[in-house]
């Protein structure tokens, strides 16, 4: 099955075509002939994640899935939340982002967060929403190197890595990209039977 991954961040387009391992073939926006800037104007993660993959149907007309992300901090009141990708500015810049939560954390004990993932995915006609989640905390400081986003600043409850410190089958095997993806592919393997 050919389906349309509404993104054009190249890690997470990595990560998912890894966590599906073959089963299905992820062709990218650039496959399909998309540059433009895909509209994210919603405030939840569910009307990011449905607005980019209702786009990439209506202008292209491919089956396609699309995904937001957020980093809830409790101390923060929920921030960054859906607007963790341009926290620190419409530059999308991760190391800004970084500083910028690290910064208005100084100072608070309670740094209990939680990623979450929501996938919309938009087969033929129906649309379906698949959610993932992992609890973790901010860290004081960042540690590791690997993965992208938040990933050096936050430590998944259970772990004493960051998950930039994590191979990326550890990491997927746990994160809220990965939980979301696991249930886009069994409902994908289940819909093709």
């Amino acid at each position: 099955m050919k389906i349309v991954f509404a993104t054009n961040n190249t890690h997470k387009l990595e990560e998912i075509r890894r966590m599906l391992r073959g089963s299905h073939q992820i062709v990218s926006l650039a496959e399909i002939g998309c540059h433009e800037d895909i509209p994210e104007e919603q405030d939840t993660l569910e009307g990011n994640a449905l607005q980019k993959a209702r786009y990439i149907k209506q202008h292209y007309g491919y089956d396609c899935f699309a995904d937001d992300t957020g980093l809830e901090i409790d101390a923060l009141g929920g921030r960054p939340g859906v607007y963790s990708a341009r926290y620190a500015g419409e530059a999308k810049d991760s190391e800004a982002n970084m500083r910028k939560v690290l910064a208005e954390m100084q100072g608070h004990s309670d740094r209990r967060a939680r990623f979450r993932t929501v996938i919309a995915l938009i087969l033929g006609n129906e649309e379906h929403l698949f959610e993932g989640k992992v609890e973790g905390e901010i860290l004081t400081a960042r540690q590791g190197s690997a993965g992208f986003g938040y990933d050096p600043v936050f430590r998944p409850d259970g772990y004493d890595r960051s998950f930039a410190e994590m191979d990326p089958d550890t990491k997927n095997s746990i994160s809220h990209r990965g939980e979301a993806t696991r249930k886009l592919a069994a409902f994908l393997n289940a819909t093709e039977q």
